[in-house]
């Protein structure tokens, strides 16, 4: 569709001769009359206006300021044979595009209307895409009705506008990292960066320059200069997933930067202020861990100052039905697919099901239902085995007979006993690590060590 142009100007000889040049290219109105412009302007979407600098009696920047009143997102481009600095900057200043000078140089207005037109669609990308990221952001929350949610929203309202550090504690997939979104994407700093750190998800050896930056030659491989998180998030907020899995080296560099509000890159002299809200997050007992020695008790005060505890999804089973709701339509979306719905023998075991995962648990689980089921009304079949069998993580043990799918000896040393789970649990699961490290309570890396340690074998699966 061609881009729509309303040109108003006094001389009919101008306006024909505009719509004679431009019509192949564009949709062309005229009018000698500002009066039925502002009329066709409200009757007609219109993406470029030509209007004249002086239309008559009518001063042209005073009708610049109607169009935008009755439309902020015409783009208007001044016409003038008394083209001066000031006025063309008063014109810009009222919202006009840019201006062009009497008598017009078609080929200059072609130009410029490609611009003009180059610019309305960008902008418009532009105000789509923050439009999504609004949306996004208030829908990037979590659901929930209970007590213990309701609590959780209080806090994030509550605490969203200060600077004060926060921790964030609960299991694995209760939804950590979305309490710390939340706080940031509603508080003052939403406009401003928000970077993420999963102190597991990295290697110790990479951990401190991803955290820190270097400079170019800081290290062997050190080819250009990088920036590290701390100043990637000034002015805004540095998430720390996963706290616990930081090393004891690296805590009391973190310690000082938190005291200090500055940072040195790797192999600079130069610090670097800060204005950055710290949050933390941990499935570990951050308590038990200082007591153990294996986290510093000072940067364990730093950064639990405000406590947040995400709840299990098994402690608020009312909000089962939200969240099943929610996922099935998210998913349903995302994949093109008919609206689908659960019988009640699938949605009876979904809601008896204890979701050693949690709310991420829960969300895998429907996507799975989503994208292998062939009818819009998903049934008990179509969910994963282990939820039709309703089967419990094997961790209940017997001493005498395989009872609950691992036998322990009496005698064993514990690393013998941590081996013998690690495996079971990884033959339980198919050997998918994720949720064998959410089950056991430890992180992938943490996982990935023991299972190097102990030498286990890619587990077969076992069940029948």
């Amino acid at each position: 569709m061609k881009p729509q142009i309303l040109v108003i100007d006094d001389e009919q000889a101008i306006c024909s001769s505009i719509c004679f040049a431009l019509e192949d290219d564009y949709q062309v109105m005229t009018t000698t009359d500002p009066e039925k412009g502002l009329i066709m302007i409200e009757q007609t979407h219109v993406d470029i206006v030509l209007l004249d600098l002086r239309i008559g009696s009518f001063n042209g920047l005073d009708v610049l300021q109607k169009i935008k009143q009755k439309d902020s997102k015409v783009t208007i481009i001044m016409m003038t044979a008394y083209a001066s600095i000031e006025t063309s900057i008063e014109a810009i200043k009222k919202g006009a595009y840019y201006y062009i000078e009497k008598p017009i140089n078609m080929k200059e207005l072609s130009l410029l209307l490609l611009r003009a037109s180059e610019f309305k669609r960008m902008s418009h990308k532009i105000e789509t895409l923050n439009e999504e990221l609004e949306q996004r952001r208030n829908t990037e929350t979590f659901l929930g009705n209970s007590k213990a949610m309701k609590h959780v929203f209080s806090m994030i309202d509550r605490i969203k506008d200060i600077d004060s550090s926060v921790l964030i504690t609960g299991e694995s997939g209760t939804g950590k990292e979305l309490v710390a979104r939340s706080i940031h994407n509603t508080g003052k700093r939403k406009n401003q960066p928000l970077e993420i750190l999963n102190c597991a998800a990295i290697p110790e050896t990479l951990l401190e320059s991803e955290l820190f930056g270097y400079e170019k030659g800081a290290f062997t491989g050190a080819t250009q200069r990088r920036e590290g998180k701390w100043v990637a998030a000034n002015g805004g907020t540095l998430f720390l997933d996963e706290i616990s899995e930081m090393p004891l080296s690296l805590q009391a560099k973190l310690l000082r930067v938190i005291q200090e509000r500055e940072v040195t890159p790797l192999g600079s002299n130069k610090k670097i202020p800060l204005d950055v809200r710290i949050i933390s997050a941990a499935n570990k007992n951050l308590e038990q861990m200082v007591m153990e020695g294996t986290f510093r008790e000072d940067l364990y005060f730093r950064l639990n100052v405000i406590p947040i505890h995400t709840p299990p999804l098994r402690e608020r089973k009312e909000d089962l039905p939200l969240l099943i709701d929610y996922f099935m339509q998210k998913y349903c979306r995302e994949m093109n697919r008919e609206k689908k719905s659960f019988t009640a023998a699938a949605r009876k075991l979904l809601l008896d099901y204890h979701y050693p995962g949690n709310v991420r648990e829960l969300g895998n689980i429907i996507e799975y239902a989503v994208a292998l089921s062939i009818h819009n009304e998903i049934d008990e079949i179509d969910l994963p085995q282990y939820v039709q069998e309703q089967k419990k993580v094997p961790v209940e043990f017997s001493t005498d007979r395989e009872q609950h799918g691992l036998h322990i000896p009496l005698g064993l040393s514990m690393k013998e006993i941590e081996k013998k789970v690690i495996s079971a649990t990884l033959r339980h699961y198919d050997n998918h690590r994720q949720k064998t490290a959410q089950i056991l309570q430890i992180s992938e890396r943490s996982l990935r060590d023991k299972i190097k340690l102990y030498e286990i074998k890619k587990q077969l699966n076992g069940k029948n």
